[in-house]
Order: C-alpha cells, then sequence, then structure tokens
C-alpha cells in the first residue's frame, strides 16, 4: 500500500503543481498498478479521484500553523494506515512518516531567483524543500532541468533522483471546430517570475503591426493597471480555459523561470501556435514545437509572436506532433516505478 498524502494542497493557489496532483491521481485510478491512499484537506476532499481517500477533518486555518502541526502530531500519520511507502507530490513532507518516502520537487526557484521571494518564504523554503529533499528516499522531478538544478543547488545524489514529465489530458486538450480569433494568450498568475511587464512592452511593439490584436490573461491574482488592448480575465473554470487555447491567434509565455511549463504543451495539444520562452525547462520541454525568444528582451518577445502569426500553420503541426509525446498515464507508469523503489 502506498500513501500519497496531498495535506498542503489549496486548490486555487498553487498553480500547475495542483494539476500535477490532481490529474497523477486520477491517472492512477485509470492504470496504476498497485494499490493507493490519499491523505486530503478537507479543502480538496474531490482531489483523489477514484482512489480510496482520507479526509483530515479539522486540518485548516493558517496554513504554516496548520502544516507544523500535522508535521508533529501522530494522528495524522496515523490517518493514512499501514502503508509500505509515502509520496509527497506537493514537496512539503507532512505528515511525519516511518516508512520510506518520495518527494516531488518541481524546481529550486527561490534558490536560483531568490530575489524574487521574501526572506520568510526562503527561509520556509529552505527547510521545507531544501531539507526534505535532501532527506527523501527517493526524489521525483518533473524534467531534466529540475535534476540538473537539485544536483548543483542542493547537493542532491543523482542516483535518488528519477525523472516523470508531466502530462496532458487529450480527450479535453484537443483542437476545436471554431476559427482562431485575433488575441494572445497568457494563462498566468500575476508572479514575478511570470514576467508581465516585459510583455506588455512587446505587446505593445506587436500593435504597431497587429493594431487588432488583444492580449488576454488568465489566472487569478491582482493584475494592476493594464495596458490598452490587455483583457484580464481572472481565474477560470478550465473549460473555459481550454476554450481560449482552441481559439487563441498564439500562446505567449514569457515566463523567466519554470520546472516544467505546461501551458506551452497544453496549447499545442490544442492546435494552438506556440511563442515561448528560452528560460530554464521550457526548451526541454516544448522541443523545436514552438518560436523561443529571450524573456528578457521584449523587441526579441515581439519578433517571436510576430513570426507565429505570420505563418502559424507550421507550428501547429509540430505542436501538436509534440503534444502526443506527453499523457499522464505515462507519468503515473513513471511514478508506479519509484513506488516499487521504495515497497520492493
Amino acid at each position: 500500500m502506498i500513501g500519497i498524502a496531498l495535506l498542503t494542497l489549496v486548490p486555487g493557489v498553487v498553480g500547475g503543481s495542483e494539476t500535477y496532483a490532481r490529474e497523477l491521481l486520477r491517472a492512477l485510478g485509470r492504470s496504476g498498478e498497485g494499490s493507493y491512499r490519499v491523505l486530503l484537506p478537507p479543502a480538496a476532499r474531490d482531489a483523489a479521484g477514484e482512489l480510496p481517500a482520507v479526509i483530515a477533518e479539522g486540518y485548516g486555518g493558517n496554513r504554516l500553523l496548520a502544516m507544523t502541526r500535522a508535521a508533529v502530531e501522530p494522528r495524522y500519520e496515523r490517518l493514512l494506515g499501514q502503508v509500505d511507502a509515502v509520496h509527497y507530490p506537493l514537496t512539503v513532507p507532512v505528515p511525519r512518516v516511518r516508512v520510506p518516502w518520495a518527494l516531488t520537487l518541481h524546481d529550486v526557484q527561490h534558490l536560483d531567483l531568490p530575489q524574487m521571494f521574501s526572506r520568510a518564504e526562503r527561509a520556509y523554503r529552505s527547510v521545507a524543500y531544501d531539507r526534505a529533499a535532501r532527506r527523501a528516499d527517493r526524489v521525483i522531478v518533473v524534467s531534466e532541468f529540475v535534476k540538473g538544478r537539485a544536483v548543483d543547488r542542493l547537493g542532491i545524489d543523482p542516483e535518488r533522483i528519477r525523472v516523470t514529465p508531466l502530462g496532458l489530458d487529450h480527450d479535453v486538450l484537443r483542437p476545436g471546430e471554431e476559427p482562431r480569433e485575433p488575441f494572445l494568450l497568457y494563462p498566468a498568475k500575476p508572479w514575478p517570475h511570470k514576467n508581465h511587464a516585459r510583455l506588455y512592452e512587446a505587446f505593445a511593439r506587436v500593435r504597431r503591426d497587429r493594431p487588432e490584436l488583444r492580449l488576454v490573461l488568465t489566472g487569478g491574482g491582482d493584475y494592476g493597471r493594464v495596458p490598452d488592448g490587455v483583457e484580464v480575465r481572472g481565474h477560470l473554470p478550465r473549460a473555459e480555459v481550454v476554450s481560449l487555447l482552441q481559439r487563441a491567434a498564439a500562446l505567449v509565455f514569457p515566463s523567466l523561470y519554470e520546472g516544467f511549463g505546461l501551458p506551452p504543451l497544453e496549447a499545442m495539444a490544442c492546435g494552438c501556435p506556440v511563442a515561448c520562452s528560452n528560460a530554464a525547462a521550457l526548451p526541454e520541454v516544448v522541443g523545436d514545437a514552438a518560436r523561443l525568444f529571450d524573456p528578457r528582451e521584449p523587441e526579441d518577445i515581439a519578433a517571436a509572436i510576430l513570426d507565429v502569426l505570420a505563418d502559424p500553420e507550421p507550428w501547429v503541426q509540430r505542436g501538436l506532433l509534440r503534444a502526443e509525446g506527453f499523457s499522464w498515464d505515462e507519468t503515473a507508469r513513471l511514478t508506479d516505478a519509484v513506488y516499487a523503489e521504495l515497497s520492493p
């Protein structure tokens, strides 16, 4: 029996790592070869899909206090029951257990871009992420990029690291029937590394040649004042995001840092051409199927967008082919192999 602990899941807050956790559990329910028990907080009691789940009733309130209490109170470990090993898909190892365990390390952005985090957040991550990853029996990472950074920045033995790329739900993410519309899409919360300010500069340059274009932003949070032609849609239901991917003229993804970066692949699966940052794991993920640019140079971002808009079809075809290589069932298969190492 494998325990999967998701007490740190806060719906709508943790971005792509929530997608990973939910889709991994769904895929394990479809094609997993073991038996599993999922420990969930009350706020995310639906996250286990078809897998057996236990709800940690009463867990919640102040996030840090709740996590601290869960780490030391034995009742949370007892909720998992008799398990042979435990996986923490959201990195933070709560509750503590006395069996072999693995965590998923999504990135080490707080070490690579420390200026984008407060001192308190860096201190928290040094314990909750860095120390935990060094102690884990296995460290699951989502890209070769993260593996390299974990070795270089955390000194983790590469023999303890397993790469399990993220996947796509091809039943949902596919080309639509509606025609493409004159807007660019950027689905990202307004976090500093998402690089909205440079995108705005690039968009102003693009509108000189394409005045009909709009820029649509999705994701919760406060974007502040935005330039002309920019629309903030906020946090949208999944079906609406997919519809936008199926109708956008292009997806532009100027992020300064990603441990993986799902939105470009999701756009490709929907037949949407992609202009993408050349930073961190993104070149590894998109391969030759996106027009890459330097995310620190608005002129380069603008040139990439205009190139994609001028001749989208080759990017569409390469994108569809690239997206075919990613599935959540394969993510689940690779993760199951890690579980087998923990409980042979």
